[in-house]
């Protein structure tokens, strides 16, 4: 017998009942195209090793980026509550890497994780496969890769690559969870997390500390194995008005050290963050308007402070000016360790003019700490320097969308960043820096 498809009214629009069963499924994604000015690809800021030298002669001043991607939600009731499995598949392509490589050839790297060819200039090809989401979802327990339960405020009100934030993006992390109702739009929520995700990395007694927007020489002291996962709790309100959060995190820091280190490694030590965060409903400004904030402080769980920040260098150079912007968890010394502090908050609010247009106001500020024992540590015994540093932003995006499910947004932002650090290579003057980045994005959803 012919079986037609049905529509499945359970779970909203774009459901229908997979022949057979009683599985309803929603099959959506998108397609990206985007132009970023002084910026890295979906408005990542320039910043660090690579990308840091805004006055090189290999500098990207531009960068472009095309993201494909494909979900597939498949939902069933049964005696427990409804079984959710969810899944997203997405591309990548850019020239976001810096000089060196370009050219359709792609050739995989097992170092790299993306693919390139070999050219004697021009941007290097950035092309890869992969899985942001993949989890199940059963009688409040929540398996796979996902969201962080930590994080609140996911910055719908940008396109960019977060600094700052406990967001981890695009990217997802693994979780074990579960989420108790407790009545009243009141939950509560314990989850285990990939401890490898929220990683920024150790550092150990380096040398004579020079800066230079290629980086600093402070040897690295990788992080060991993975031994227990993070441990994250919320307690979370939703309702008409908006919504709210509290949430805290434990994060353990394990020690491999360095050929070069003199002394044994330590033990393990945990660090830990917490936060809050709020949404507040503006029905009264426009339909959909909304304003959000989170605040995250954390010592030794940089990546609950920052998921942006990487691993060592986040430095700036503009002409001769270098700003040295280091983050790590924890220093090592023989003496022990010392766990970096750090505290940021994230907010936007945003505004929807009229059907079609909306536009969104947001900034950010961070702020990383080190203790007067790491700073010595880190400038190889000479006292008097430090590493603390800090990175404000603010930003407006402006979204046309000019028939259902295509969004065209501008975004322009504005940032600063500053540091103590006061030993800069030669032929350089330490200081701070300031820049601004634009982009352009055209997106094609379909169902989401």
């Amino acid at each position: 017998p012919v079986q037609y498809v049905k529509i499945c009214s359970l779970y909203g629009a774009g459901f229908y009942y997979m022949p057979g069963t009683d599985t309803c499924i929603k099959v959506g994604g998108f397609v990206r195209a985007e132009v970023n000015f002084n910026a890295g690809g979906s408005f990542a800021p320039n910043m660090g090793a690579s990308t840091g030298n805004h006055s090189s002669a290999t500098y990207n001043e531009n960068t472009w980026r095309t993201r494909a991607g494909i979900t597939a939600d498949a939902r069933s009731q049964t005696a427990y509550g409804t079984l959710r499995g969810y899944a997203y598949l997405a591309a990548t392509s850019d020239n976001s890497r810096g000089g060196g490589y370009s050219g359709p050839n792609a050739i995989p790297s097992s170092t790299t994780g993306y693919s390139s060819t070999s050219n004697s200039g021009g941007a290097d090809a950035y092309d890869r496969l992969y899985s942001p989401a993949a989890f199940i979802q059963f009688a409040g327990f929540t398996a796979g890769r996902t969201g962080s339960f930590f994080d609140f405020d996911n910055m719908t009100y940008s396109n960019q690559s977060n600094i700052w934030g406990s967001t981890q993006g695009g990217n997802g992390i693994e979780v074990f969870a579960y989420t108790a109702q407790l009545g009243n739009g009141l939950s509560a929520s314990i989850s285990v997390e990939n401890n490898n995700g929220r990683r920024v990395g150790i550092t150990s007694t380096g040398a004579n500390v020079v800066a230079s927007a290629a980086g600093v020489t402070v040897a690295n002291t990788v992080y060991g194995g993975q031994g227990a996962p993070d441990i994250v709790g919320n307690l979370r309100i939703d309702q008409a008005w908006g919504s709210a959060q509290i949430m805290g995190a434990a994060h353990q820091l394990t020690f491999a050290g360095t050929s070069a280190q003199t002394f044994p490694n330590p033990g393990a030590k945990w660090g830990y963050a917490f936060g809050a965060g709020v949404k507040i409903n503006l029905p009264m400004l426009g339909k959909g308007d909304s304003i959000i904030a989170q605040f995250t402080y954390g010592q030794g769980a940089m990546d609950y402070v920052g998921s942006g920040l990487s691993t060592g260098s986040n430095n700036v150079q503009q002409a001769t000016v270098v700003t040295n912007a280091q983050a790590w968890d924890a220093t090592v010394s023989a003496t022990g360790v010392e766990m970096t502090k750090g505290w940021s908050i994230t907010g936007g609010l945003e505004h929807n003019w009229v059907p079609g247009w909306k536009t969104s106001l947001y900034g950010a500020y961070g702020k990383l700490d080190y203790s007067t024992a790491a700073n010595t540590v880190l400038n190889a015994g000479v006292a008097g320097q430090s590493f603390d540093w800090s990175l404000w932003q603010v930003g407006s995006r402006t979204t046309w969308t000019p028939v259902t499910n295509l969004d065209l947004s501008v975004e322009v932002m504005y940032q600063g960043i500053s540091s103590d650090f006061a030993a800069p290579a030669a032929g350089t003057t330490a200081g701070s820096n300031s820049w601004w980045s634009g982009m352009f994005r055209a997106q094609r959803n379909f169902y989401p």
